[in-house]
């Protein structure tokens, strides 16, 4: 069973329901890999928000997106063409397209010399007029919601609250829309929206519109239809977090297969600094985080894969 969490509870000690609260993200983190909450700081108003404007944004002619192509980047910034992604090596590349926007360095900040791919500008369409606009703000609010569900989990993995604070002031986060069209008529057994995979990071906090679309692989196989109205949200923990806690967190399996309707789902991928070791805890290794992501990442977008971004 997925776990329902009252975020605004899980995030206060003296709530009655905080030691219950704290068993069931405990049971999501080790067991599911997944679980919905509620109650956060982002209302249901601010979901439909974000998600009109990625819709106003999709439905702009193909030219007019073009001009911000992250194929042409060489990043991961902008506009996502249908086929430029495949996370499932052994499935055709996914028929969805994706808008991608992510957090920028002051000037000063030392990583900002580097000239790191994670921590790209942002690219934005023209003549859209509140786009960008409603995508900071909604940026700004869910990463402050994430920080908060990462608090939850290291209380139920009982280590201190704020574990997680410090690894995350200049976050590789990812806000990203996806927009899954109908599924085509040409499409087979290894189209879809999205190939089964597990996510790459840490933390995935997913609204969406309601549209079902999203499938969750049980632990002893078959899958799990899950969704959650614009206002509630899927939480799903990623490989980094799994590495980072040495098996104890779970990432899971989860796929796209597209229906007759069209979908759109916002996830915010919520990643550490670059420069955070996220080795298995106590084993005196070193991961960075910006290494395992520039990895995945370079497996997944094809324009990275082969070279030509």
């Amino acid at each position: 069973m997925i776990p329902r969490i009252d975020a605004a509870r899980l995030a206060d000690p003296d709530d009655p329901s905080h030691a219950a609260l704290l068993q069931d993200m405990a049971h999501a983190a080790t067991e599911t890999g997944f679980l919905t909450v509620h109650n956060t700081a982002l209302s249901g108003e601010d979901v439909r928000a974000v998600i009109e404007a990625y819709r106003a944004f999709f439905h702009l002619p193909a030219t007019r997106k073009a001009r911000i192509d992250m194929a042409a980047t060489g990043s991961n910034r902008g506009w996502g063409a249908p086929g430029a992604e495949r996370v499932d090596p052994n499935a055709n590349a996914d028929y969805k397209q994706v808008f991608d926007m992510g957090f920028e360095l002051a000037a000063d900040d030392p990583l900002a010399r580097h000239g790191l791919k994670y921590y790209a500008p942002n690219h934005w369409p023209e003549g859209l007029t509140g786009f960008r606009e409603t995508l900071e703000a909604y940026y700004a609010q869910s990463m402050g919601v994430a920080l908060d569900l990462l608090r939850g989990l290291a209380r139920s993995l009982r280590a201190p609250h704020d574990f997680f604070d410090d690894k995350f002031d200049r976050p590789m986060a990812l806000l990203r829309g996806n927009f899954y069209p109908e599924r085509p008529a040409w499409a087979t057994e290894k189209d879809f929206g999205i190939g089964t995979h597990t996510d790459y990071g840490c933390l995935t906090l997913l609204a969406t519109d309601g549209t079902p679309g999203l499938e969750v692989r049980k632990r002893g196989g078959g899958w799990i239809p899950l969704q959650a109205p614009p206002g509630e949200f899927i939480v799903n923990f990623g490989e980094m977090l799994e590495m980072w806690t040495g098996g104890r967190v779970r990432a899971t399996p989860h796929r796209v297969v597209g229906t007759a309707a069209e979908r759109i789902s916002v996830p915010l991928f919520f990643n550490p600094n670059y420069d955070t070791n996220v080795a298995p805890m106590g084993s005196g290794k070193t991961v960075l985080a910006g290494d395992h992501l520039s990895r995945r990442y370079d497996e997944t977008y094809l324009h990275l894969a082969n070279g030509t971004g």
